[in-house]
């Protein structure tokens, strides 16, 4: 027993080792690392796609660097639904390719983190004249099931109206003839991007936050890496690599165009707005996929103290690194939700945060945004920078595996070098050291009976085990050592010095946004602790006053467009 004890010490050290390297205090052994090596891969863009690809090409035995000009999943990957699902809209446009490719990976990607990727039933409600009825979603839901090869009690259900009533009492009683019932995932976008980016570590890859490319390097007309800018130093430097990976998401032309490439495969960009209320305003009992009047469908999920819905699908041309929320995209979310919870009545003031993103898609003549597909595409140019877009959250993994082969067959051709295949399919993910789910809620338990003697509830085990997996252990060990503070005084300060030790945190909207969702789901707790987290952002991080303010600045503009609506 004391060997087995010694044993789990010794892991939990190395762990932790293993885990300093991401410390916001290794970015200039990073940018020197950077700067002095040729690299088999550079991947520009930290977004799921980017971090799906670098710990693909890592852990087949690529040296990998990767360079995100703002913070990592700032972009379009903290703004999804925050769904790991099968995509069951796209069905109707009979994609059954893309449906049994995502639908599949659903449950690898719980495997590979079962505390980030959480099982979620979804109901479906049958109204009167509503997108499906009753035949078409039993036989939908069954091909649903047989494409994503689901079993056992995920399998779908239909319940009829008094069964979907007790499932879901807000729905309709007027218009609903019954509901489908079947399995899907939720996950938290943003911590599910930084923990591929961290277990990309484990094999050696180089990444970095805030490292902007100006331009390209070129070896007789061939791509051979780029020159980057640290945004946070203002230091410019050279990487070199023998092949370079757009994976910028909404900004794939725009880096294109440095490579000055003209091409007709263009991307349409579409714009999707989630709105979160109280959970009190809007207590559905589970997540539920329902019809809009105008034949869209939408999201209401349930997720801690909050509700979220969403989401819109409407063509965007407007400034990319500024997406706001239009009232018009609030007031057609409002309405939809009212429609199909009548008893509920949300207005515009009971709205506490809102998020709006931009979908990447591979333009397509004559057809709406709502109808183009979400396959991923990917670009070789005359160059050799290879680019990718289009594609789902759901499916990261297999995006990075087609790209990472096209760049070994590449690799195996120029330079006579080659790679494994695939490993992702058994790499559990950073904090995931979990046997299954039934682990995470175990290990939720025993953290709640850690916590719950300082008035912790059990929501707040959630939280942390949702956001950190067994991380959470680092994070209540820099808790148990501070002596200042209330109880929750204390374990917010834990979580700052985590993210930015072991996080590569850089500013608060990091923390408050990417790092703990706390912008989306909690906004009161950001206000309450801004007064905190600030004075202990300028002790880590020796912030003079000009710099503290204009982080605040920075903060202040972000809760602004979460808060507030054009």
């Amino acid at each position: 027993l004391i060997l087995l004890l010694r044993g789990d010490i010794f892991k939990l050290s190395l762990f932790e080792g293993i885990m300093n390297r991401f410390s916001f205090f290794d970015r200039e052994n990073t940018i020197n690392e950077l700067k002095s090596n040729e690299f088999d891969l550079l991947v520009v863009g930290g977004g799921i796609t980017g971090a799906g690809i670098a710990l693909d090409a890592a852990s087949r035995g690529m040296t990998v660097a990767l360079v995100e000009k703002n913070d990592f999943a700032s972009g379009t990957s903290s703004k999804s639904t925050k769904l790991i699902h099968g995509g069951l809209r796209y069905l109707k446009q009979f994609d059954f390719w893309l449906v049994k490719e995502v639908g599949m990976e659903r449950a690898i990607v719980h495997k590979l983190a079962p505390h980030l990727v959480v099982p979620e039933k979804m109901i479906l409600p049958l109204v009167e004249g509503g997108t499906y009825g009753s035949w078409l979603t039993s036989v939908g839901l069954k091909v649903y099931d047989v494409l994503a090869a689901v079993e056992g009690e995920d399998k779908r259900k239909m319940l009829s109206q008094n069964e979907a009533l007790k499932k879901e009492p807000l729905l309709p009683k007027n218009i609903l003839k019954g509901a489908g019932y079947y399995a899907e995932y939720r996950t938290d976008d943003a911590r599910l991007t930084l923990e591929l980016i961290k277990t990309a570590l484990d094999y050696d890859a180089k990444p970095i936050n805030y490292a902007e490319v100006l331009e390209f390097l070129y070896e007789e007309k061939r791509i051979a890496g780029a020159t980057v800018k640290d945004n946070l130093s203002n230091t410019i430097f050279n990487i070199k690599s023998k092949y370079v990976i757009n994976a910028t998401g909404p900004w794939v032309d725009s880096l294109r165009l440095k490579n000055q490439i003209n091409t007709n495969k263009k991307l349409r960009l579409s714009k999707g707005v989630h709105l979160v209320v109280n959970y009190d305003k809007l207590p559905v009992k589970q997540s539920v996929y329902f019809d809009v009047p105008d034949g869209r469908m939408m999201f209401a999920i349930p997720r801690g103290k909050s509700t979220y819905f969403g989401t819109t699908d409407t063509n965007y041309q407007g400034n990319k690194n500024e997406v706001k929320t239009d009232l018009v995209d609030a007031m057609y979310l409002i309405a939809a939700v009212n429609n199909m919870f009548p008893d509920v009545l949300i207005s515009i003031d009971d709205i506490k945060s809102s998020w709006a993103g931009l979908r990447p898609l591979i333009h397509e003549e004559g057809k709406p945004a709502s109808e183009l597909s979400r396959k991923d595409e990917i670009f070789v140019a005359k160059s050799e920078l290879i680019s990718i877009a289009g594609g789902k959250l759901t499916g990261y993994r297999k995006m990075a595996e087609r790209i990472v082969d096209l760049v070994a067959k590449k690799h195996f051709r120029q330079f006579s070098k080659e790679f494994k295949k695939t490993q992702t399919e058994h790499i559990m993910l950073s904090g995931a050291k979990f046997e299954d789910f039934d682990d995470v809620k175990s290990y939720i338990n025993l953290i709640y009976k850690r916590i719950f003697k300082d008035k912790f509830n059990e929501k707040d085990a959630q939280y942390l085990v949702y956001n950190y997996g067994k991380q959470t252990d680092i994070i209540l060990k820099k808790y148990n050592e501070l002596e200042k503070g209330t109880p929750q005084e204390k374990m917010i300060k834990a979580e700052v010095w985590y993210t930015i030790h072991y996080e590569m945190t850089c500013s608060l909207t990091d923390f408050f946004i990417r790092r703990t969702g706390r912008a989306y789901f909690n906004i009161e707790s950001v206000y309450e602790n801004l007064t905190l987290v600030l004075i202990e952002f300028a002790k880590h991080l020796s912030w003079k006053k000009e710099v503290l303010n204009r982080k605040k600045e920075e903060l202040n503009k972000a809760l602004e467009l979460i808060t507030t609506f054009n």
